[in-house]
């Protein structure tokens, strides 16, 4: 007997199915859905039945897909790669410079397919001259101390969704298979990093920022200097520099 969340699930992704895709991604599982609320919901509830941490959960499109301080992402059938990879920390896990440090290696496993350097906006949103092309959306579940697992996020376009100002996607003809070969081992690499942030990592996060040099009115009102090694923003304003672990990045143009 088939049930509603037999139906849900998808037997391939652009052809291949949940299987191959595990084998080509080096991961122990992939659950293929053709329409989620959401792929970070839906690894949470894999995560509590016991799926093992690289578990990747991959839907065609989603009807709730969310980013950081819950705005709604749009997830078309088709448009992009909407996924989530569970982490099972040995460690304290799901550190605050962890979506950095993700952002930073998808941008460099993406720059061959965007035929440009992909950039980083803190703290999750990958960007194209065009605009905004993706974000990032890590998320834990906490045992006492220690994280019992962590939901890295991935929403990408890899076509343009037109009712979203300021959206930017792949090149036209993107495969996206060709996609989670390149941003799953990277998101992988970065879930398996422990400590703060690298000067290496950090320089290399400098050549994609966009926002340093630019004046911002939030998180608080000055000029943005870059990154410190837990992640945090540095803000040179005009009482001196301050290091900013929350909020959201608005630069003085954005209305």
């Amino acid at each position: 007997m088939t049930t509603a969340a037999d139906a849900a699930r998808a037997a391939t992704f652009d052809g291949v199915d949940a299987a191959t895709l595990a084998v080509r991604l080096g991961v122990p599982r992939v659950e293929l859905w053709h329409t989620l609320p959401s792929t970070q919901d839906a690894a949470h509830e894999a995560a509590a039945a016991g799926a093992p941490g690289g578990t990747i959960v991959l839907a065609d499109a989603q009807t709730a897909g969310r980013g950081r301080g819950g705005h709604q992402w749009a997830s078309s059938a088709g448009a992009g790669v909407w996924l989530t990879m569970l982490a099972r920390p040995t460690g304290m896990g799901a550190a605050p410079q962890l979506s950095l440090r993700i952002g930073l290696r998808v941008a460099e496993a993406l720059d061959a397919l965007a035929h440009e350097m992909v950039r980083i906006k803190w703290p999750n949103d990958l960007y194209l001259r065009g605009g905004k092309v993706g974000g990032i959306l890590v998320e834990a579940r906490w045992r006492d101390d220690r994280a019992e697992w962590v939901a890295a996020g991935l929403g990408l376009n890899v076509r343009v969704p037109h009712d979203v100002a300021g959206a930017a996607s792949l090149p036209d003809g993107t495969s996206r298979v060709e996609v989670l070969e390149r941003v799953v081992p990277a998101i992988g690499q970065a879930l398996r990093s422990e400590g703060v942030l690298s000067a290496e990592e950090r320089e290399a996060y400098a050549a994609r920022d966009v926002a340093r040099g630019r004046r911002c009115r939030a998180p608080v009102p000055g000029c943005v200097v870059g990154i410190a090694a837990d992640g945090a923003l540095i803000v040179r304003t005009e009482h001196g520099e301050r290091e900013c672990r929350a909020g959201s990045l608005v630069f003085e143009e954005d209305s």
